[in-house]
């Protein structure tokens, strides 16, 4: 690494460390599946995927078993990297859900009650981030420790991008000898960088680095999680299955307003669509690799609600993923939870 002139490192761009060939795959049984849970972002709308998943934990496996110790690898996106790093550490899954609808309001404060104050909150947005982090770093801390990324007990994947350099960033633990950079990085350092979601937190400063959302390009990580399987371990496509689920999807419609007067104004949620759009394709990319067939996705449906939303949030989603759970928790079982994962 180069120095700057005081002596210090000087920075590098994460891609300067990448690989000039194929990596090489660690072994895998040939008779073994590899078995992938992906979680999308969707801010509080996690409640969804928090409370889906402590559904399915209490009712398909046995007492005192973790979601965790099903699955070879988890990815997880903003919201959905937040629950896969509780996840990894054993926390119950139901533990994981009471941090949406016990502290949500911690996280995502209220607008004033007052027609004046919530006035101001709404033109403070159009300048400054709409929450300082405090309250989510706070929660973070308490469920999250002083644990580092190589304390998790299955591999992981957590996406953000640095607008230090303008690259993509991928958090892994050392599950692969090349995976030498993040396992010291402590979890919530990891849980702050991707969930740093533009007008809502302030980018993370860190280490030479600037953290932003990990939705920003990869808010469905199913395609993180199956790139780096593939590339990890000696795998067979035809023996990857993936549990992908979702907290809502923003319909995509384009009003007549934007086809007649375009600019900036009308096209100011266009960040919904490619979020969007984003999730559709790489849902088709892992399709065309492994087959529709090896892939569970559940969703809730369109979703109006916001990420930060919690009042609509606590009055549909918790329903929504028992409802989801009575419905597809059997089928998820019989594809899933039939054996633990072998480390």
């Amino acid at each position: 690494m180069p120095s700057t002139a005081s002596g210090h490192p000087a920075m590098e761009p994460r891609s300067a460390g990448a690989l000039r060939q194929r990596r090489v795959p660690r072994p895998w049984p040939k008779d073994r599946e590899l078995r992938i849970l992906s979680l999308d972002g969707g801010g509080i709308r996690g409640i969804f995927t928090a409370t889906l998943l402590a559904e399915l934990e209490e009712r398909f496996l046995p007492s005192g078993q973790r979601i965790h110790q099903y699955f070879d690898l988890i990815t997880g996106t903003s919201t959905g990297g937040i629950i896969a790093l509780g996840l990894s550490l054993g926390l119950p899954a139901r533990e994981m859900a009471k941090l949406y609808t016990e502290r949500g309001q911690d996280i995502f404060p209220p607008p004033p009650s007052s027609k004046l104050g919530a006035l101001r909150r709404q033109l403070r947005n159009y300048f400054s981030y709409r929450y300082e982090r405090d309250g989510l770093a706070s929660v973070l801390e308490e469920v999250l420790g002083d644990h580092k990324l190589k304390d998790a007990k299955v591999p992981l994947c957590i996406p953000s991008c640095d607008g230090k350099f303008g690259e993509v960033y991928v958090f892994k633990t050392p599950h692969h000898p090349d995976f030498k950079k993040d396992g010291d990085e402590h979890m919530v350092k990891v849980a702050l960088s991707t969930s740093a979601a533009p007008t809502y937190f302030q980018p993370l400063d860190d280490g030479g680095y600037r953290y932003l959302d990990g939705g920003l390009w990869a808010n469905n990580p199913i395609m993180v999680g199956l790139t780096d399987a593939l590339s990890s371990f000696d795998v067979e496509r035809s023996m990857v299955r993936i549990l992908s689920i979702s907290c809502g999807d923003s319909p995509f419609m384009v009003t007549e307003s934007q086809v007649t007067k375009g600019g900036l104004l009308s096209w100011a949620k266009v960040i919904d669509a490619a979020i969007h759009l984003q999730s559709l394709n790489a849902l088709g990319q892992a399709s065309l690799l492994i087959g529709a067939d090896r892939i569970q996705r559940i969703s809730p449906g369109h979703s109006n609600i916001l990420l930060d939303d919690y009042a609509s949030a606590m009055e549909v989603l918790p329903n929504a993923a028992v409802n989801h759970a009575d419905l597809l928790g059997p089928s998820v079982a019989r594809s899933f939870f039939s054996s633990r994962a072998k480390r």
